[in-house]
């Protein structure tokens, strides 16, 4: 639903799929120079994949890319997880615009044409 609400919104969007590991996502988002990562966890294990996925990306150096998430995380968690690097989390009965544009108003600017 997300990614499809990012597309209609004029994002190219590129999805992975379900069960990826940190280190696919850190190369997912080198191989496509992607300008966002967003992470939704559903399975209440945010604290235990969200570190190694951050780390895999500075480890690729894609430390610049925004990084959101969404899913079942409780509220205590959240400023853990902004700890960790993540620029916002968006939990269930977020409204779509809410995320939309929170990415459009924080995503890095572009400067290159190619």
């Amino acid at each position: 639903m997300l990614a499809r609400a990012f597309r209609d919104a004029g994002f190219e969007v590129i999805y992975t799929g379900l069960f990826q590991t940190p280190q696919m996502i850190a190369n997912a988002a080198l191989q496509e120079d992607v300008d966002v990562v967003g992470l939704s966890i559903l399975s209440g294990a945010h604290m235990s994949l969200f570190p190694p996925i951050m780390d895999e990306l500075r480890k690729v150096g894609r430390d610049d890319v925004l990084v959101v998430a969404g899913g079942t995380i409780p509220e205590d968690d959240i400023p853990a997880v902004l700890e960790m690097g993540i620029a916002a989390v968006f939990g269930p009965g977020t409204a779509l615009h809410t995320a939309i544009d929170f990415v459009r108003d924080h995503a890095p600017v572009r400067t290159d044409t190619a």
